[in-house]
Formats: C-alpha cells, structure tokens, sequence
C-alpha cells in the first residue's frame, strides 16, 4: 500500500515531465464563475494537464482595515495562521512546527498573507484525492481555527520590531514613509506600522479582527489546475468549513478615497548616504478604472519599460544622472502611488529631480510617439504569454479578475484591447490621471536647496 509520501513524491515527478507539455494558450481557457450557497464567490479555471490545484482565497481585510493606531493588524493576523492550530474531534493540536511537518509530509504548502486592500490564504497541492483531502482539511484548519499561542506572539513582535528598526536605518525606508505619508495623507494606504502600533496590538486583537473579516460570505476564491467544477465546489466546501456558519454577512464600513494634493509638496530630508533617494509621485488611481491598460503602456513608455523608457534616455543615458530609473502606478482598491524612483549623487539630486519633472510634464502635454507606441505594444503584447506561463501565475491574474470585478473575458481581450489603443487613447489617460506640478518630491541624503 502506498504511503502519502509515496503518493507526493510519484505525482511531482509526474507534474515536473508534464510541465513542459502545458497548454500555453491559457488565457483561452474559460473562467467560471458561481456563488456558494453560504455566499462564497469562486472563480475557476480548468487546467488538467498537470495533477495540481493553485487556490488563493482573498477577504477585504488587508492593512486598510488595521484600526486607527494598530497599524500592523491584519498582517499579524496573517503570521498567526501558521503559528498552531486548536485541537478539534479527533484532530490534535498542532503548533508551527507540527504544520511544517504537516505540509512537509503532504507535499504541499499553504501560506497567508496581507496587503493594502486584501488578507489571502493560498494552498497548492497535487489533486490525488487522498493528498488533496488532507491538504485542504489542514488548510481550513488554519483559516477557520488558529490557535492564536500567546507565547508566540510577543516574540514574534519583538522580532518584528527589531527588524523595523534596522529598515529605519536605510535611507531608501526613510525615503518610502516619507513618500507614502505625503501622497496619502491620513487614508489607511499611508499608515507606517512601528513599535508603538505592534505593542497596542494583543492576541485578543487578532481574534476580534479575524472574527469581524474573515468569514465563508465575503470569501473570494480563485482556483487553477486539474479539477472539476463538481471537485472545486467540493474543495472549497472543505476550506471554508471551519469558519463560524452565518445567515448573512452585513456590509464592513465603507474606507474613504485617497484626497488628491491640492499642491505640490517637497521633502528634503538630511540622510548620511552615498547615493540620494529620489521619489515623485501623487496618488494615481483604482484599479477598476476604465483607463487602465492606457495607463499601463503610457507607463511602460515613459518609465516602466526599463532601458527603453523616457525616464532611462532622458536620466540615465543622456545625462548620466542615475544608473537606474523607474515609474509605475500601484493600482488598488484606492488610488495607489504614481511613482517615479531614482538614486543619484547627493550633488546631482537637484538636477536629477528638475529633469525627471519635465520628463513627466512632457509626456502627459504630448503624450507617446507613434513609433514609442508602437515598440511599447510589440513589447507588452509579445510578452503578455509570459504572465501566465504557469498555473501560480494565472491564479494570479484569476484572482485580480475577481477581486477587482473585472470581465471574465478580461484576459482573452487583453491583447486585443492594448492594440487597439491610440496615441490620444494614452495622452488623454495620462493627462486624466497625472498633475506634474502638484506632485510630492522627496529626495532623503540630498543636498539642501
């Protein structure tokens, strides 16, 4: 009789030689969608080749619902979930070390995590039935029942604390909270976990915030691989089984939208360093605005594209002001950060900031050449197959669709829609979304004016 491990260790080597015969048509394959009885949204789409399932399960309780003066919360919360679970029938506790054994032994993993907008819990796992089973009875062990170890927690706390401490040695960190804080103003995007913000937050916090967010009926579920509909309900049956039975999920308060800067702002901050820190930006925009493919090959031109960009000629190749400048926009829930970064000489920041302003001004007045357009598009379009060339990669872009509501047919229409996109598609868009003379500029270990 095959043992689990017999089982994981014969079906990877099944999965490592069918990777390299996977339909690379994926974003053809259809996403389908449905509503669980217990309010779950699941998004899925069917990739057989290899005996393997991506699911990334995603709830609105990402670092914007941290309270005011817990900044912190919702990625503690996270942590937690591979610090034990609690004992239940038949089941034993297990602390940390039991679930890496645990995983370990199933030859799968199961992560947790947050961001700006999001707290995501994602398993990959083989899809032989016994494997899958257990994988994802452990998995729902740890989203719906955490043990939440008070001994672990202030350790845990005081590591984190320590390694923030040694962030805020770094110029580069000083310049980011800086730049987030004048972008955001006092919208939760803005807000900087520190050793005050850690030390309010207790394990009875952890368990409150859990208990508000994280609940079958605000539940996004995306999964990619080698199951059925009839297996993915089941699946998600299973993950979700653990968490409290509702009737019906009240809506969570609504967060406020990012105010735009009504001037410009500029920070020189004194930082002893060998390079300046430069960065440039304002708050951008939703990710669900309708203007986003524009934005992001308007970007791609003029400071996304790497070596080929505005940005890189004007800074770095005709000046020689920065080896390295970049833009992009950190679209969310919210308006994220337009941002233009760079490091230069401490006595060349002035100069670098001046240039990279007109850069930006330049191109939302007059927005791409047809040739820039052009290269932009063949680049993007040639590497759009490189996005989602593996089953963790299209999860991601299946979770994007259905976080953000995008189209199901988003990706099928995502080549079609950057071609059809004009030079005044993109001036228009740039110049809709971008104010170059009401930006934040900070510059940390620059030269005062």
């Amino acid at each position: 009789m095959m043992t689990l491990k017999n089982i994981a260790a014969r079906a990877l080597l099944v999965s490592a030689g069918a990777i390299f015969y996977s339909n690379s048509a994926w974003a053809l394959l259809p996403i389908q969608h449905w509503t669980e009885t217990n309010g779950a949204q699941v998004y899925l789409v069917e990739s057989p080749v290899i005996p393997m399932v991506d699911v990334q399960i995603d709830f609105d309780a990402g670092t914007r619902r941290d309270p005011a003066g817990q900044a912190g919360l919702a990625q503690s919360v996270a942590a937690m979930a591979s610090k034990g679970v609690k004992a239940a029938g038949n089941e034993p506790a297990l602390d940390e070390n039991g679930l890496g054994e645990a995983w370990a032994d199933l030859g799968a993993s199961f992560e947790a995590s947050a961001d700006n907008d999001a707290l995501h819990y994602t398993l990959r796992s083989l899809t032989d039935p016994p494997l899958l089973d257990k994988a994802s009875r452990l998995a729902a062990r740890q989203i719906g029942e955490p043990s939440w170890p008070a001994d672990v927690w202030p350790r845990d706390r005081a590591r984190w604390i320590a390694t923030l401490k040694e962030a805020n040695t770094r110029p580069a960190t000083v310049a980011g909270y800086a730049f987030a804080a004048a972008v955001y103003g006092s919208h939760p995007y803005g807000a900087r976990t520190t050793q005050d913000t850690l030390m309010r937050i207790g394990v009875e916090d952890m368990q409150a915030f859990h208990g508000q967010h994280i609940a079958a009926c605000r539940a996004k579920v995306s999964i990619v691989g080698a199951v059925s509909r009839a297996q993915a309900q089941s699946l998600v049956a299973t993950l979700l089984s653990r968490l409290p039975a509702a009737t019906g999920c009240a809506p969570l308060p609504p967060v406020g939208e990012i105010a735009p800067l009504a001037a410009p702002v500029e920070e020189n901050i004194p930082f002893a360093s060998a390079q300046a820190h430069v960065l440039i930006g304002q708050p951008g925009f939703q990710r669900r605005d309708p203007d986003f493919l524009a934005l992001l090959v308007g970007n791609h031109i003029l400071g996304g594209g790497g070596f080929v960009s505005r940005l890189t000629h004007e800074v770095r190749e005709k000046r020689g002001l920065s080896y390295s400048v970049y833009s992009y926009f950190a679209a969310g829930l919210h308006a994220g950060a337009f941002t233009v970064g760079l490091q230069t000489r401490p006595d060349q920041a002035a100069q670098a900031v001046q240039v990279s302003r007109d850069v930006i001004a330049r191109f939302v007045a007059e927005g791409p050449t047809e040739d820039e357009l052009r290269a932009a598009k063949d680049n993007l379009i040639g590497g759009f197959a490189l996005r989602i060339d593996s089953n963790k990669k299209l999860l991601a872009n299946v979770a994007n669709i259905a976080w953000n509501e995008l189209p199901l047919d988003y990706l099928d229409q995502w080549a079609r829609k950057v071609e059809a996109l004009t030079v005044a598609d993109v001036r228009a868009a740039m110049a809709r979304k971008l104010q170059p003379e009401r930006m934040v500029t900070v510059v940390v270990g620059g030269k005062q004016p």
